[in-house]
């Protein structure tokens, strides 16, 4: 049994070694990079014990990896500091442009994403003969509509795009997740009520009254926390003390969120937004802000090492069905089709729809990237007769996503605004 520190020192080792080996001869995008060489190490092992099934280093491993909870890793450590530091960093003035697009996407998208997805699985699952009831489908819809911020935050590091689709994608992505969690949750409850004699009675007003509690109240929630640590750097001029600040807030923010049963996500974006505009603005000298912004970029390349190779090296531990292969594969454009269904469904609303440029559409969905937390959303599942099927599903589409998407969205940018990036 390894302790936490062996573990951390395990995955930050193999990060810096993988990170070494996709710099010198890979030249990929870091944290693709760190993806497929953790998932291409984890084939390998996976291989080699079928040939030599004593073969110390793929069990020793599988142990190590088998006893980190990927759930608890991402949903309750890694996505509150990942989130605050992508919010760090987001100019908020840009961003109020466009509010309209941004607030229909992350919220009226995300429902539409799930409806379109979680019916097309239905309907497609059944004629190929792995038959996934429509709630347990529509389960699937929630947790792999929203574009991971991690993911999307890392690519928009990599290619060049007009500032306000960065800030739109930026935007979506750090909003979205909060109402998918919730989504999931709700949907959840709902599936596994319906394999129960008594099924729970979840009205519509029952579950905009969830929705708005969680989601008003991590915004109110991270507005007070962001306001409160903006007051006190306005009154220091200390640069360690801050960052102690600015990381404290962050981590009480979201733990006491959780505690408080509204959404976490929203609430540490809020405040990293607060910080990183007014306060970086009213609350930081130069010198200050300077070391503010560089602790949280170390931060969130360090943790978006870390997260891709987990999902690389998860591979060991799970277990899929060849029966799903059929499944895997048509859940791709399933989800293809129901993000360029809810990324164009703001053009029917006529204040969204002209800040619509041409190319925004086919850009938003070849870039809608899916990553960690939709992996683990489908590893917290409940034990259901249908959790391989969702978990085989979602695995394809995320690393489908980010290898194979992550890899060719700068040819479709290249496609539709090479003019105005020359």
């Amino acid at each position: 049994m390894l302790s936490i520190f062996d573990l951390a020192t395990l995955l930050l080792t193999l990060s810096a070694v993988f990170g070494w080996i996709n710099v010198r001869w890979l030249r990929l995008p870091h944290t693709i990079g760190l993806l497929l060489i953790g998932l291409g190490s984890s084939l390998v092992l996976l291989a080699a014990e079928r040939i030599l099934p004593h073969f110390e280093v793929t069990s020793s491993l599988q142990a190590a990896v088998g006893q980190i909870d990927f759930h608890e890793t991402i949903m309750n450590g890694l996505l509150a500091f990942l989130l605050f530091a992508g919010a760090l960093h987001v100019d908020f003035n840009k961003m109020k442009d466009q509010k309209w697009a941004i607030t229909f996407m992350a919220t009226a998208g995300v429902v539409i994403s799930t409806l379109v997805i979680g019916v097309g699985l239905w309907l497609v699952a059944g004629l190929i003969g792995v038959p996934v009831p429509l709630p347990w489908a529509l389960v699937f819809g929630a947790l792999i509509s929203p574009t991971d911020p991690v993911a999307v935050m890392s690519l928009l590091k990599t290619v060049d795009v007009p500032e306000s689709l960065k800030v739109r994608i930026a935007g979506e992505s750090l909003f979205n997740d909060g109402v998918a969690v919730v989504a999931f949750s709700l949907l959840v409850a709902v599936a596994v009520a319906a394999g129960t004699p008594d099924p729970a009675d979840l009205s519509l007003w029952h579950i905009a009254e969830l929705f708005l509690y969680e989601g008003g109240g991590g915004v109110l929630f991270g507005y007070l926390c962001g306001f409160v640590a903006v007051r006190l750097m306005a009154s220091i001029d200390d640069h360690v003390v801050e960052v102690l600040i600015s990381l404290a807030v962050c981590a009480l923010t979201y733990a006491i969120s959780l505690r408080l049963h509204i959404s976490g996500p929203i609430a540490v974006v809020v405040a990293g937004l607060l910080i990183g505009n007014r306060g970086a603005r009213m609350a930081m000298s130069e010198r200050v802000r300077a070391y503010v912004f560089a602790f949280w970029e170390v931060v969130d390349e360090v943790l978006n090492s870390v997260l891709f190779l987990l999902i690389g090296l998860e591979v060991l531990v799970l277990s899929f069905d060849l029966s799903h292969a059929w499944l895997m594969l048509v859940a791709i454009p399933i989800v293809l089709a129901g993000r360029l269904v809810s990324v164009g469904s703001p053009l029917l609303f006529r204040p969204v729809r002209n800040s619509f440029a041409p190319g925004v559409i086919p850009v938003m969905t070849w870039g809608g990237l899916r990553g960690g937390v939709s992996v683990a959303l489908a590893l917290s599942l409940p034990a259901s007769d249908y959790k391989d099927e969702v978990l085989a599903a979602t695995y394809a589409v995320v690393i489908f996503t980010i290898v194979v998407q992550g890899l060719t969205v700068k040819y479709v940018i290249r496609r539709w605004f090479a003019p105005e990036l020359l």
